[in-house]
């Protein structure tokens, strides 16, 4: 192997790495958690540990008669990203025997 070739080699080598280390730091700066399985690619938003209202917790509960968690802002009115990649197989009508 000629010393350019060996270069190179070495480059395509490391990219994998470098690339993923990029987007874990995207995804900490971004707030968003990442899951990958066989049948898809999501990024859900995440609280913000900053947030002057939910202090990371992500909301606040509401008191009353039926006591709820109302959702902050700062993660509930983002979009989550969702990336198809296999179809998930059809539950058969029938029992197996």
């Amino acid at each position: 192997m000629t010393g350019r070739r060996l270069r190179a080699a070495l480059l395509l080598a490391a990219f994998p790495a470098a690339a993923a280390g990029a987007v874990a730091l995207a995804l900490k700066s971004g707030h968003r958690r990442l899951h990958v399985d066989r049948h898809r690619i999501e990024l859900t938003p995440l609280p913000r540990r900053s947030c002057p209202d939910c202090r990371g917790d992500g909301g606040w509960w509401v008191d009353g008669a039926n006591p709820e968690m109302e959702a902050c802002g700062c993660w509930a009115n983002r979009l989550t990203w969702r990336l198809r990649l296999l179809p998930v197989p059809a539950w058969p009508d029938e029992p197996p025997f």
